[in-house]
């Protein structure tokens, strides 16, 4: 990887759209510094403990979202944009049938895209800022009382179009980066807001390394030494794949004989990549968010405090239901994006078959077969990374007790050891990581290939 990226810089070309990509990514970075008006945040907005939604906005954000930027919705709606309109082309006609149509319709489709977007970036800006007004985050007037009327009215225009013009920016600048950059514009972006988080993470892990108990010396390297190991996994994971023999029959056009080759079909093993995880996570949220707006009150000492407590991440039944919700949407992402009848069909069309299997239904079957298998094992394979986290907390926290009289402000003290980065950022990064290699040695392939013209 990192020679790929030292050759590429030896390329005027692509050594331009790098340097253009990292001026975006500055220009992102920037944005999310910049407080909204009308805001009074000192530090950091409290966003509540465990695992609700407004912890994954921090994380997919890098953190903007607690500080209340400009650019504190990030790339979320656009991603949920994305998804939407994926899990809608399977359901409506019209958007099934601008898929199919090239070039085109990817382009309505991209357009029919940025609308939802922004429509959604809208809806998130206005629920943020009743969070924000509800907390008591928002700024006063001279003589301390909240605004009201005209004033009041001004105020929370001001900062939903501030934050939802942030949506719309950051989803231009990703576009700027698919354009003229190195590609892959939104996923880069979303790769920045992890990675800004990675000095949050070193601060934790040197918490806990201080007070010089012996129990985390062996556990901070020990945490260094997975996250390294799970990189190479996530690897391995990624490009995983099965190859499925295919066999072109024979067939004469005029006087050439076309077909009689033997090739592969290609099915990933992870073909549904972290959105399980993050489908799972989301669903496993709303419990906990549902609670952020209840008053402690008029749940505690009740069946309620059981139940939200079942949805915290630090309880085994929180980590089981995520197990199992990342296997039941592995199933039902492959299902919308895998049609093995369609697939049967193209074989058949193409003079294609797998040996040993007859065309038509029994093709159909056996893909069928595969791709379930697959989809399982590429599950299982992603709990992994996105349990390891989770289980590794719970283990430390009934191994490591916390000490007598222990200083609330000193993680070691307090016992347990959790991981701020969790399994779906590591993915993410990886991925990006890769899929940018992958397009940077294309690049370079293409401008050092040499044609029939310059033989």
């Amino acid at each position: 990887m990192i020679q790929t990226i030292v050759n590429a810089f030896k390329d005027k070309d692509i050594r331009k759209k790098l340097l253009f990509t990292a001026f975006i990514v500055l220009i992102f970075r920037i944005g999310s510094v910049i407080p909204v008006p009308f805001l009074d945040i000192a530090d950091e907005i409290n966003i509540g403990k465990g695992n609700n939604i407004l912890t994954y906005l921090s994380l997919m954000t890098g953190s903007a979202f607690t500080y209340g930027t400009i650019f504190a919705m990030s790339i979320t709606p656009y991603i949920n944009s994305s998804i939407i309109m994926q899990l809608l082309g399977v359901a409506i006609p019209a958007l099934e049938k601008l898929q199919k149509e090239g070039e085109e319709g990817r382009k309505k489709i991209n357009t029919i895209t940025r609308i939802v977007t922004v429509v959604l970036g809208l809806m998130q800006s206005l629920a943020y800022y009743f969070f924000l007004r509800s907390s008591g985050y928002l700024m006063k007037a001279a003589d301390g009382t909240a605004f009201t009327g005209f004033d009041a009215v001004f105020q929370a225009v001001v900062i939903i179009a501030v934050l939802t013009a942030g949506t719309a920016v950051i989803m231009w600048l990703g576009e700027q980066i698919t354009k003229e950059g190195i590609g892959n514009g939104i996923s880069i972006i979303l790769f920045a807001g992890i990675v800004s988080r990675f000095p949050t993470l070193i601060a934790q892990l040197y918490e806990y390394w201080k007070p010089g108990r012996l129990v985390y010396r062996i556990l901070v390297p020990v945490v260094i030494v997975a996250f390294v190991l799970m990189i190479a996994y996530i690897v391995l994971v990624d490009n995983a794949e099965r190859r499925l023999p295919i066999q072109y029959a024979k067939r004469v056009v005029g006087r050439k004989m076309y077909g009689g080759q033997n090739t592969h079909m290609p099915i990933k093993i992870n073909m549904s990549g972290v959105l399980p995880i993050i489908f799972a996570s989301s669903i496993l949220s709303l419990p906990a968010t549902v609670q952020m707006f209840i008053s402690e009150d008029k749940y505690k000492d009740t069946g309620w405090e059981k139940f939200f407590n079942i949805f915290q991440g630090d309880s085994w039944w929180y980590a089981l239901m995520y197990f199992l919700l990342i296997i039941f949407f592995a199933y039902f992402y492959s299902t919308i994006q895998y049609n093995p009848i369609e697939m049967a069909n193209n074989l058949r069309k193409s003079n294609g078959a797998i040996p040993g299997i007859r065309p038509g239904r029994p093709t159909s079957d056996y893909l069928m077969r595969i791709i379930s298998r697959l989809v399982l094992i590429g599950a299982l394979m992603i709990s992994v990374v996105a349990l390891f986290p989770i289980v590794y907390s719970l283990i430390c926290k009934a191994a490591i007790p916390p000490l007598e009289n222990a200083d609330p402000n000193t993680l070691a003290e307090q016992g347990g050891m959790s991981i701020s980065l969790g399994g779906t950022s590591l993915i993410i990064l990886v991925g990006v990581a890769l899929e940018t290699v992958r397009q940077l040695e294309s690049q370079m392939m293409m401008r050092h290939y040499k044609g029939f013209l310059d033989q």
